[in-house]
């Protein structure tokens, strides 16, 4: 059966490193993998910037038309379909933060409609350390207009609380905290807590925590670091006019 995974969530929240760190492992298990970037919000990161990467794995990317152009206005490409249409045996949408991002999976209710019982996943990537996600009534706020624009019923929600380089596990405790509490309010279970392997181990082994609330322990790998002299050099070579303003 195809599985599909729909990842949205705030601005910032990790959905990019996520989507990248379910693609590769979905494509080391040897599954037929498609990664489509749908994020028509953030300009900066995307995971078209990891293009060499992804095929290096031998996964099918399919990204806005004109990202990493340098255009600001995008739009989807027809090849969106090819997730329905396709054999594939894993499908991962990256979404654009928040509700105006994930307005663009409303055009596809009916074909996620039409999928197997089971076969879908939407999940609300939480990082309670972004303004719009700090407290439980701005996550329940945001998931349910992320539902209503998407059209799609969230199953679950990933804890992926960080500060990026400077994350600590108090990072992970934290967003525990509050998301059990919006857990228990909506009904929406917690799927996975995510963050690097050595904080990931270090909560773990913290006391006073339900399992219930902490999902699958899911360790990532970071790929989607901002190398400011490779972007420096991709822009003198995509429109060397701008870096005078750098």
């Amino acid at each position: 059966m195809k599985k599909m995974m729909v990842l949205i969530g705030n601005y910032g929240s990790g959905k990019s490193e996520l989507a990248l760190n379910f693609a590769f492992a979905a494509a080391e298990r040897g599954e037929r993998t498609e990664l489509l970037d749908l994020d028509m919000v953030n300009t900066y990161f995307r995971l078209t910037e990891r293009g060499k990467q992804v095929e290096m794995k031998e996964i099918r990317l399919v990204s806005p038309n004109f990202a990493n152009s340098g255009i600001e206005t995008l739009s989807l490409p027809a090849e969106v379909q090819s997730a329905f249409a396709m054999d594939w045996d894993t499908v991962i949408f990256d979404v654009g933060g928040d509700a105006v991002g994930s307005t663009a999976l409303g055009r596809y209710h009916e074909d996620f409609m039409q999928l197997e019982e089971g076969a879908l996943e939407v999940l609300n990537v939480v990082n309670i350390r972004r303004p719009l996600a700090g407290t439980v009534e701005k996550v329940m706020h945001l998931q349910e207009e992320m539902q209503i624009h998407s059209r799609l019923k969230i199953t679950g929600m990933i804890n992926n609380t960080n500060l990026a380089e400077v994350t600590t596990v108090q990072e992970l405790h934290d967003g525990y905290e509050i998301i059990k509490e919006v857990s228990e309010r909506t009904g929406v279970p917690v799927k996975y807590t995510s963050g690097r392997r050595e904080l990931l181990e270090q909560f773990l082994a913290e006391e006073g925590h339900d399992p219930k609330y902490i999902g699958t322990p899911l360790p990532i790998d970071i790929y989607m670091r901002r190398d400011w002299n490779s972007w420096i050099n991709s822009l003198a070579e995509k429109r060397p006019q701008q870096l005078e303003y750098l």
